[in-house]
């Protein structure tokens, strides 16, 4: 297995650069994985293909404005994104700047001082904050929207899901942006059961692997959170034969980090670094609803150990044929 098994060309003009409007009207490509059937539909069409019984999964991470403007004491422009938040003052962040070495200080635009405290790979720096940042991002903090995104969002809530509800991603958990209250009322109603998990989103999740033998990709821990009811709610599911479907691959990753046997999950606290291939047994999830993930990144390849590696390129190009939008703006997948 090579990087270069999980490439495909994609257009540039494939890749969304604003959300759909309304959110559930965004496309939906629905796989049969056993069948390789392909069934083209419209987002808010999930209703048909979930049953009584079925537990959907929602990372309920809400994004937090993350990327901050920065000074060093020589008046240069640094930027600090927010990574990880590691204590009340200390984050592992991104700073772009020159010279950014053990001590430094940097300050943000409205006065508050940080220290860099250590020098972590690349970019990459363990920073101490002089009191809690947080209190500092309404004022400070912009949107971390993906570098491929070149269009101004008006409205920061369109990259937040409507269920976001626990502050700490660097990223949106984009799967999960094309649900309504509305639709999701409506699948209560029908007697889809509705399940949440936590997981932080750092930007590695995205990052192309540049090693040739993906195995050698080291993937950076998140923090993810699974509750003592959401466990109860996964095994009951799966003790009556209803199935348990992760809303993107945030939740996938929690859902199997917290698996402990094939079918049983249990509460879970803590980082997670589970790396998932094509090989890979799953244990929990049973269907999934997701994006369409970049050429060579870990997501493709955790769902190519879902669905196939050659079934899910073959579905990517028939879906660049027909036009889907591709990316965290982008259309949605349903894989059952």
């Amino acid at each position: 297995m090579k990087t270069l098994d999980f490439d495909y060309p994609l257009p540039p003009e494939s890749i969304a650069q604003r959300p759909a409007e309304p959110r559930d009207s965004s496309r939906l490509l629905v796989l049969n994985r056993a069948t390789g059937q392909l069934d083209h539909r419209v987002f808010r069409d999930i209703v048909d293909y979930l049953r009584p019984a079925d537990l959907l999964v929602l990372n309920q991470t809400r994004v937090i404005p993350a990327r901050m403007a920065a000074q060093k004491s020589t008046g240069g422009k640094v930027e600090v994104l927010l990574l990880r938040r590691e204590d009340d003052l200390t984050w592992e962040c991104l700073v772009g700047g020159k010279g950014m070495l053990l001590g430094k200080r940097v300050t943000l635009q409205d006065g508050l001082g940080a220290e860099i405290i250590e020098v972590l790979e690349g970019s990459r720096r363990r920073i101490r904050f002089d009191e809690p940042v947080e209190r500092h991002l309404a004022a400070d903090g912009q949107m971390p929207l993906p570098p491929y995104i070149h269009e101004k969002l008006s409205d920061p809530e369109r990259y937040q899901t409507v269920y976001a509800r626990t502050p700490g991603s660097a990223a949106a958990p984009t799967a999960g942006l094309h649900f309504t209250p509305g639709l999701i009322e409506e699948l209560r109603a029908r007697g889809v059961n509705i399940a949440t998990v936590t997981l932080h989103v750092g930007l590695d999740t995205f990052a192309p692997v540049t090693e040739d033998d993906p195995g050698q990709h080291k993937i950076h821990t998140e923090w993810c959170e699974i509750s003592a009811e959401t466990a109860a709610q996964v095994n009951a599911t799966r003790a009556v034969g209803g199935r348990v479907i992760a809303v993107g691959t945030t939740s996938v990753r929690t859902l199997e980090t917290s698996a402990r046997e094939p079918g049983q999950v249990t509460a879970f606290s803590g980082p997670t670094s589970i790396y998932i291939l094509p090989g890979y047994q799953y244990k929990i999830v049973d269907a999934m609803i997701t994006n369409f993930h970049l050429p060579k990144s870990t997501l493709i390849m955790l769902v190519s150990a879902f669905a196939g590696r050659e079934r899910v390129l073959d579905t990517y190009m028939a879906a660049i044929q027909a036009g889907y939008r591709f990316f965290s703006f982008g259309d949605a997948m349903f894989i059952y």
